[in-house]
């Protein structure tokens, strides 16, 4: 059993290990796609005593300006760094397994304006080739959905009940226009709403 798990764990690093370059070099891709020129980010491995999950201790180093090292993921990472980097994860396994739903919720935390806009648009190309569900209060975000629910609180005098609404073509400039310009939108948030749709 010992030599079979043995066998097994070495395997497994063999394959992991042909993985880190590539997978380095697609997410730094996409890290420079979603305004982060300077990315760089290394895959490594330590090895460790085999366990269920293999026998390789896997890092992220990472780092987000010019001439400074990489370093551990956890040390170096800003929240809207941190939120990039993990789309850009999920957007390469999205194409490398068999998954039919994802659920990104808010993921887009931290960033806003061009870049907001660029991670709508990888969502966009995400969603040709999966169900995608997106939790989000970005209006960049949100218009570039092909369906859109609003999700809303009502509160009795005994409990809270959550309820989602299938908004038509212009509830759903209504609520993006509110993303944009707050509860009582005005009109150029409305013409903005759907400038965004349509974008």
């Amino acid at each position: 059993a010992h030599e079979s798990m043995t066998s097994l764990a070495e395997k497994l690093s063999k394959a992991r290990t042909k993985s880190y370059t590539p997978l380095a070099r697609q997410i730094t891709q996409l890290l420079k796609e979603l305004g982060i020129p300077d990315a760089q980010l290394n895959v490594t491995a330590d090895e460790v005593p085999p366990g269920p999950t293999g026998k390789d201790r896997v890092e992220i180093f990472f780092s987000a300006n010019k001439g400074i090292a990489p370093r551990n993921l956890a040390a170096v990472a800003s929240g809207g760094e941190f939120s990039r980097l993990m789309f850009a994860v999920k957007y390469v396994m999205a194409e490398k397994t068999a998954m039919p739903t994802l659920v990104l919720d808010e993921i887009d935390t931290g960033v806003s304006g061009e870049v907001a806009i660029a991670v709508g648009k990888l969502m966009k190309d995400m969603a040709k080739r999966h169900q995608l569900i997106t939790i989000t209060h970005l209006p960049q975000i949100a218009a570039k959905g092909d369906a859109h629910f609003f999700v809303f609180k009502e509160r009795t005098a005994s409990k809270t009940i959550t309820s989602v609404k299938a908004l038509d073509k212009s509830e759903r400039v209504e609520e993006i226009a509110k993303m944009i310009g707050g509860a009582k939108p005005t009109t150029s948030a409305i013409e903005n709403a759907r400038e965004l749709i349509e974008r």
